[in-house]
């Protein structure tokens, strides 16, 4: 019989952590120039607009699997979006999507491992720890591209 440890974090506070760094996240694409969101490059990086591809089809689909316990392989950039709004509407729309599959999870279902996108094979609270650090990592790239464009990011901690 397994035993879980002593929790350090809720799930929902766990929840809440990803959902304000969504919100800030969410916030730099509003602020990007709509040219400048699906050209701008900086050292051979991808534009903003395609890490937010990257961002939208990890989030929902490995969380979505994690619930369904699925194995599906990772799809990025199906949705074919041209404007910026269309993004920030996806944004949203995963968002509340990511709400609806986090009342699925059990505490157990953190500990359990699962083969995320039938490549990363971890404990599940490791794959949903990889949805948050991989968004930071390309939020910070974005303040990169911000900064270079002379546009003032928001602070990181306003999440």
């Amino acid at each position: 019989m397994k035993t879980l440890e002593a929790q350090v974090i809720t799930s929902e506070d766990l929840l809440k952590h990803w959902q304000g760094h969504r919100a800030l996240t969410r916030r730099l694409i509003e602020i990007f120039p709509e040219k400048d969101f699906f050209e701008f490059s900086i050292g051979g990086m991808r534009p903003f607009a395609k890490l937010v591809d990257e961002l939208l089809a990890i989030a929902v689909p490995g969380l979505k699997g994690i619930v369904t316990k699925q194995t599906e392989a990772f799809s990025e950039g199906k949705d074919n979006l041209i404007f910026k709004a269309q993004y920030l509407e996806k944004w949203d729309e995963a968002t509340e999507e990511i709400n609806k599959y986090w009342e699925k999870l059990s505490v157990e279902d953190f500990s359990e491992t699962f083969n995320l996108f039938g490549q990363y094979e971890f404990p599940v609270i490791q794959n949903i720890l990889y949805f948050i650090d991989n968004e930071v990592h390309h939020r910070g790239q974005a303040y990169v591209y911000l900064r270079a464009l002379n546009i003032e990011p928001p602070f990181f901690w306003e999440r």
